[in-house]
């Protein structure tokens, strides 16, 4: 081999190794400074929770959700959809470190909220047992968390109407709604998809794609953006009206039904394999990253087509849920999952230097600038829980990625 040829080489495989090492710096970094500011969380909690708070009906709070207004810390009871988030956090730094602290500090908060696995009440059993139970069993194999997950699951059944073909969402506005069904819904499916898996029992599986194909039947505008309520008649099962609860309007693009939409339909082909769902997860894609108005960082507006952009709040939990969906949509996509995998890169190198809190700050929270619900005007341009889970999800996927090539 001519020298030339030699230097080029030693060159592309040096370029190669620094590509490789920096990817690797991006996940190992943002665990360090998850594993400090995670430390702080927890101090942050459990003085908290010292003080023993309880909801208006008597049920203990036992979970860090977001920040209030004043800069206390919200802590939630085992019944709030977002329970399962801070608990599942803590066994990804377990699953990440190996460190027998944090499968301790897992443990204690994923226990303070198994009374949910009964709760008819909601359709978010997914998110509220799935997520650290789920992880729980895959981390350390002891049935007791398997048991858990799967009686969540015989209850979310019980929500599931058959002449609709969807789980019902919320049980609330009933004067509205006759059966709202939320985009954020297919978020939960995993819990069902999962059941069949370790039962055997197909009813899980074919009640999570009957919801699935009615919410791609019914949720989607041509360029694929999303509602975010459909309201269902539960007589015939037809559509009586189309909404957007927490985006800026019932036509408009709420960035974080967007992400659910993404991540659903990715998680659902994950399942089933069925091309329907890929197509629509490509798509969704396709429009959150082209479309008009998305920041130059990649974390959305918390609705796209805001017309008060950019004189808006951004929401870093959709860009974390979107990172997390695109790595594992970059995987079963062979000709444009690189693209996608970069785009998902570019989105966690812009939170890790933009929207990151400092170390003993915010509670304890990893990261900053989400929007929950700005209608509502609650947990705007706040850190919440769910952005953080996925976040971490995302780093993770990352370095399973990176450690493939």
């Amino acid at each position: 081999m001519k020298l030339k040829n030699i230097v080029l080489v030693c060159f592309l495989l040096a370029g190669i190794s620094a590509c490789k090492a920096s990817e690797e710096g991006l996940v190992k970094d943002n665990f360090s400074f998850a594993t400090k500011q995670l430390e702080y969380a927890l101090k942050c909690s459990d003085a908290v929770l010292t003080q023993k708070p309880t909801e208006k009906n008597g049920r203990a709070k036992v979970i860090p959700r977001t920040i209030e207004k004043d800069g206390s810390l919200r802590v939630v009871s085992s019944h709030d959809w977002c329970s399962g988030f801070f608990p599942g956090t803590l066994w990804m730094m377990y699953q990440y470190t190996g460190d027998e602290n944090w499968k301790d500090a897992a443990a204690r908060y994923t226990w303070s909220i198994e009374g949910a696995k009964f709760h008819r009440g909601t359709h978010d059993l997914g998110f509220m047992i799935f997520l650290p139970y789920g992880k729980a069993y895959q981390l350390t194999g002891e049935e007791r968390y398997k048991d858990v997950a799967l009686q969540a699951a015989k209850t979310l059944s019980t929500r599931f109407n058959p002449t609709i073909g969807c789980i019902r969402s919320w049980d609330w506005n009933r004067q509205k709604w006759q059966y709202p069904v939320i985009i954020d819904n297919l978020m939960n499916l995993e819990l069902l998809f999962w059941a069949t898996e370790m039962t055997g029992d197909s009813t899980y599986y074919n009640m999570a794609v009957s919801h699935a194909d009615k919410t791609l039947k019914n949720h989607f505008r041509p360029d694929y953006s999303s509602y975010h309520v459909i309201n269902y008649d539960t007589i015939t099962g037809g559509v009586i009206s189309k909404e957007t609860l927490q985006g800026y309007s019932d036509e408009s693009v709420w960035s974080r039904g967007q992400a659910w939409a993404l991540y659903g339909y990715t998680m659902s082909y994950r399942f089933t394999h069925k091309q329907e769902y890929l197509n629509c997860a490509k798509a969704v894609a396709d429009l959150m990253l082209n479309y008009p108005g998305l920041p130059e960082d990649l974390i959305p507006y918390w609705d796209m087509s805001d017309p008060g952009i950019p004189n808006v709040s951004r929401d870093a939990s959709a860009a974390c849920i979107m990172a997390s969906g695109l790595y594992e949509l970059s995987e079963v996509l062979p000709i444009d999952g690189a693209k996608y995998r970069q785009k998902a890169d570019q989105i966690l190198e812009n939170l890790s230097k933009g929207y990151r809190a400092q170390v003993g700050t915010h509670q304890g929270f990893l990261l900053l600038h989400s929007t929950g619900n700005r209608p509502a005007n609650d947990e705007v341009d706040a850190p919440i829980s769910y952005a953080d889970y996925y976040y971490l999800e995302a780093l993770l996927r990352k370095a399973t990625l990176d450690k493939a090539k």
